[in-house]
């Protein structure tokens, strides 16, 4: 019996030798399984997103895994809303359209923002004054908020002439969408020109402006060229008059339900590819406008004098009057929180100049 148990010990010896003298513990078995939603293309954004799913599977030991379906493979954006808020899907990256999140018409208020440096201040997690009031919209529809995206600022573009001013929108067909702010801020910038909004879905909008059912829209300089609408777009105005901003939220009961040292770790997956997606779109910004011009895409560049021109007469005052107070003053009761979030957006500014300078 000790010659047999000798020789086993000596063979185990061996064997942990051979192997370099490490033993290597077995992977931690995955408690939690999440589908992460992307309902369009966005090749740019998809690194960041890949890297928060590696950070989240490596940082936990193999605890938790986020599996990423990029490209609407789990369906277009108002059913993967749907299936975020019912739970069917765990996280998404989402837009807060005003039929789908009423608080939402704060993200696409005209003026709030204007550079990737006031947004990366105002929507900053958690601490942003845009990314709290995102929270407290988000809440209201069964979801968290873990971080926010950029698509950059909106501009102008068309198909009959540059716009350098108000009444260079004279007799244009505009496409509109659902973002009640800005549609309220082109149609007072548009008011006596004779210029016209029309409703068309964003997946009909190329072949719209390519029949001329419309002349132009607003957009990005990012969606021009992921869209392709450099295609059927002859001028496009790079005004900021609001700007595109994007939400991965995650279903109530999946946060609420997820460990505390999970948490932890998705929240610092999250700060990370909020950064990281920040750079990727700055960096991006300077491609798009390049091949935007190299395809033939007249751009406009406004002087802040004619900036300004445009921001006055888009009465932003009136907007958060009509379609900010109401939501704010039955959300946050007796905070005054409409004139706090001006504020605040105020101070914004001034810090986002002294970054640039």
């Amino acid at each position: 019996m000790k010659k047999a148990a000798l020789f086993v010990l000596i063979a185990l010896t061996a064997c942990f030798i051979f192997l370099g003298g490490e033993t290597r513990p077995a992977e931690a078995k995955t408690e939690v399984k999440w589908r992460f939603a992307v309902p369009w293309p966005r090749p740019v954004l998809q690194k960041a997103f890949d890297r928060f799913c590696a950070q989240v599977k490596t940082n936990s030991g193999g605890r938790m895994e986020i599996t990423l379906f990029p490209d609407g493979l789990l369906g277009g954006h108002n059913e993967t809303f749907a299936g975020v808020r019912q739970g069917e899907i765990e996280m998404a990256m989402l837009v807060p359209y005003v039929n789908l999140v009423p608080g939402g018409v704060v993200n696409f208020m005209p003026w709030t923002v204007s550079n990737y440096d006031e947004f990366s201040l105002a929507f900053r997690t958690p601490g942003g004054i845009l990314h709290k009031i995102m929270e407290k919209a988000y809440n209201e529809t069964n979801m968290h908020v873990l971080f926010s995206i950029s698509g950059g600022g909106y501009g102008l573009g068309n198909n009959v002439r540059p716009i350098r001013k108000p009444a260079d929108l004279k007799n244009l067909k505009m496409r509109v969408s659902s973002s009640l702010g800005m549609v309220r801020a082109l149609g007072n910038m548009g008011k006596g020109t004779g210029m016209s909004m029309e409703t068309v879905p964003w997946s009909e909008l190329y072949n719209a402006l390519s029949r001329k059912v419309v002349d132009g829209c607003w957009s990005t300089t990012n969606l021009l060229v992921a869209e392709r609408q450099y295609e059927v777009m002859k001028y496009y105005t790079d005004m900021g008059m609001a700007w595109d901003a994007a939400q991965i939220a995650v279903n109530r009961q999946a946060w609420d339900e997820l460990p505390p040292d999970l948490k932890t770790v998705v929240q610092k997956a999250a700060k990370d590819a909020e950064a990281y997606a920040l750079n990727l779109q700055k960096n991006a910004l300077a491609e798009d406008t390049a091949t935007l011009k190299q395809k033939g895409l007249q751009m406009v560049q406004l002087t802040p004098a004619e900036k300004e021109v445009f921001f006055k007469a888009s009465d932003v005052d009136s907007i958060w009057k009509e379609l900010v107070k109401p939501w704010m003053d039955k959300a946050f009761p007796g905070q005054n929180m409409t004139r706090t979030v001006q504020a605040e957006l105020a101070k914004v500014r001034v810090e986002a100049a002294k970054l640039r300078k």
